[in-house]
């Protein structure tokens, strides 16, 4: 834990405020600036899109927009999201379930045949492509989150065509829309989601910073 200032002999800089942030001692007395901690906290896809309507909603009707279009919009976007998600895995399982027959096989199409695993990985990153920006390694997580094996994550996003430092920035404006932060405080939050210090860099340039 850091040292708190008790005498004006102390240093100026950020020390423990007990509450588990950091606070600014000037050298001289404390102010009311804060550092807030960095946490995060994996949770499915759906659930951030339900909390981003729900922001949306308080949002519009705090600032007296009453944008219900964009609302519907959003909401709409969520349930195709479910829905596409249940199909792929109705997919997955009559795929499973389909008995053998003796009929002679088909050709093999040219290249190395794709697993279903790894074609449904393939359409679930794409998926959340569509809804939110990734980092590799945060899509990579997310895929493993929804169960699917780290080889087949890993295939999945290495096998679809992604700009990364388009995703970097993206999310950099996201966040900007959450709350402030300093440039070297976004960036540090990007390279925390994952992003490589390039495409980090690349996102906070991109949003202006």
């Amino acid at each position: 834990m850091s040292e708190t200032p008790t005498t004006p002999s102390t240093p100026a800089g950020w020390y423990d405020s007990g509450d588990g942030r950091k606070r600014w001692w000037n050298g001289l007395e404390w102010t009311d600036d804060y550092q807030q901690p960095k946490k995060k906290i994996r949770t499915p896809l759906w659930v951030t899109i339900t909390a981003a309507v729900v922001a949306l909603v308080i949002g519009l009707s705090v600032g007296g927009r009453g944008d219900s279009s964009r609302i519907a919009s959003l909401e709409s976007q969520v349930e195709e999201l479910e829905e596409e998600k249940a199909d792929l895995r109705d997919q997955t399982s009559a795929n499973s379930e389909r008995p053998e027959t003796n009929e002679p096989d088909e050709p093999e199409p040219a290249g190395p045949a794709l697993t279903v695993s790894q074609q449904q990985a393939i359409a679930q990153a794409e998926s959340y492509l569509r809804f939110t920006a990734f980092s590799r390694t945060g899509l990579i997580g997310q895929l493993e989150y929804e169960g699917f094996s780290t080889e087949d994550a890993t295939f999945a996003v290495d096998n679809i065509t992604v700009d990364w430092n388009a995703q970097a920035a993206a999310s950099a404006e996201s966040y900007l829309e959450m709350m402030a932060f300093s440039r070297s405080g976004l960036i540090d939050q990007l390279l925390y989601e994952g992003f490589t210090p390039e495409q980090a860099e690349y996102g906070v340039t991109a949003v202006g910073y």
